[in-house]
């Protein structure tokens, strides 16, 4: 029995900047981090730990502290205008690849183009890209494409876009409006690539696949549908704490994969309750 590891897995350099940025803050009990700091259970359970507040569930409402950290999905230029104005101090971890996401956007809606943006709608990446947009759609699938009536078409990606799912997409939106002028800027992140496609070359070679990461982590959930898309059996767990033996039984070669905000501790650890488990399963 044995374990493989994907060539790419778990943190990004993204959520590792944000991180040290967390890390080197002196004073957390000063500090209100505008949403999740990256979607991982046992991550925000740390920062909470050192006197962080998260506030995820009320961002709109301004917290007392004086001090404002910007999650690495970032958030509309609009939203920090609002922090600025109240007199909040801003430390921003917002992922240069979500910035550059940003940027086209408003590039494209600068050139006069309706901006297409491919992501989950509500998914706070996708939130800070489209409140900076005079007028947007949000296109999670195929289904949702339409004919827009529009002469000119931009397209952006939220960054962890799988990229066979914008493919597709950006087919239905070139079928559906034949006439248009489309420019697509490809925002999807090279890591998010990376662990997709680390992800397709364990297919076929092992008997299943165990994903770690958060259960909100988007990233994570992608890899997650990759491998049901390939009729590949797929544990998702956040920790090994979830992992289930009677799941196993009868497995021989296992392929395990993280998202890009789970720690290399929380891998490792899964990893070594993953070889017990096979241990145990050995004749």
């Amino acid at each position: 029995m044995k374990i493989l590891r994907a060539e790419a897995l778990g943190f990004c350099f993204g959520v590792r900047d944000a991180l040290a940025l967390a890390e080197a803050v002196r004073r957390p009990d000063e500090v209100a981090i505008h949403g999740e700091l990256v979607h991982n259970e046992s991550v925000l359970a740390q920062l909470q730990s050192r006197g962080f507040r998260q506030t995820e569930e009320t961002a709109r409402q301004l917290d007392p502290r004086p001090i404002v950290m910007i999650a690495a999905h970032g958030v509309s230029d609009s939203e920090r205008a609002r922090l600025t104005a109240a007199g909040k101090r801003l430390i921003d971890s917002t992922c240069p690849l979500v910035h550059r996401a940003h940027r086209a956007a408003k590039s494209l809606a600068a050139e006069g183009r309706h901006v297409l943006v491919l992501g989950k709608p509500g998914h706070v990446e996708v939130q800070g890209i489209v409140e900076d947009l005079t007028a947007c759609d949000v296109v999670p699938g195929v289904d949702e494409v339409r004919t827009y009536g529009c002469e000119r078409l931009g397209v952006v990606c939220q960054t962890t876009t799988p990229p066979r799912l914008a493919e597709r997409i950006l087919s239905a939106i070139r079928e559906r409006n034949p006439q248009a002028d489309i420019r697509v800027v490809d925002t999807i992140c090279q890591p998010t690539r990376d662990r997709q496609q680390a992800v397709l070359d364990l297919l076929g070679r092992v008997d299943a696949m165990v994903v770690v990461g958060g259960r909100h982590s988007n990233n994570t959930r992608e890899l997650v549908a990759l491998c049901q898309e390939h009729h590949q059996p797929v544990c998702h767990v956040q920790s090994a704490a979830d992992l289930d033996p009677a799941w196993f039984r009868g497995k021989q070669l296992i392929g395990l994969t993280a998202g890009t905000s789970t720690p290399d501790a929380v891998i490792d650890e899964a990893e070594r309750a993953l070889a017990d488990l096979l241990q145990e399963e050995s004749p």
